[in-house]
């Protein structure tokens, strides 16, 4: 979880990879209303987001042996309703100085979320109190190795 340009992709594909769990990117899962919407840089709003999370709802559902997701799940209100009724979910939040994350957005191609969001996410963010908080200024390895020592300390 994190903002936008935080890194949820590209972390979310390695540790599902270092963790044999499928991966899905929750950008896949919006529809073209809140893709307009993010493009011209115009943040979502709760309604926008019900069904993007209510589809993912779904998605984490159908796979009761575990995934990685990367989805912003930024405020409590997202996380409980991706969360609704499941147990055992683990949240990495990929967190770094808005500077840095500005940065990465501005050179990001082919991405409907630019830098014009970032604000509006970082004020949304509302991490939640047991979520594993990793810096993203370390190489994507690394992080990926400190998000799989953090989720083995974990029952």
């Amino acid at each position: 979880m994190g903002v936008t340009g935080a890194g949820k992709s590209t972390i979310g594909r390695l540790l599902a990879e270092a963790l044999h769990l499928p991966f899905v990117d929750g950008d896949q899962y919006h529809d073209e209303s809140s893709i307009t919407k993010m493009r011209d840089g115009v943040p979502l709003t709760d309604d926008d987001r019900a069904a993007w999370l209510a589809r993912l709802h779904q998605v984490l559902a159908v796979h009761p042996g575990g995934i990685v997701l990367a989805a912003s799940a930024l405020s409590r209100g997202s996380r409980d309703a991706l969360g609704a009724g499941l147990d055992a979910i683990r949240y990495v939040l990929l967190r770094g100085d808005a500077d840095v994350i500005a940065r990465r957005l501005e050179q990001r191609v082919d991405h409907f979320a630019g830098v014009e969001l970032l604000a509006s996410q970082l004020a949304l963010l509302d991490p939640p109190p047991d979520a594993i908080v990793l810096d993203v200024d370390a190489p994507p390895a690394t992080v990926v190795a400190r998000a799989l020592d953090a989720l083995a300390s974990r029952p």
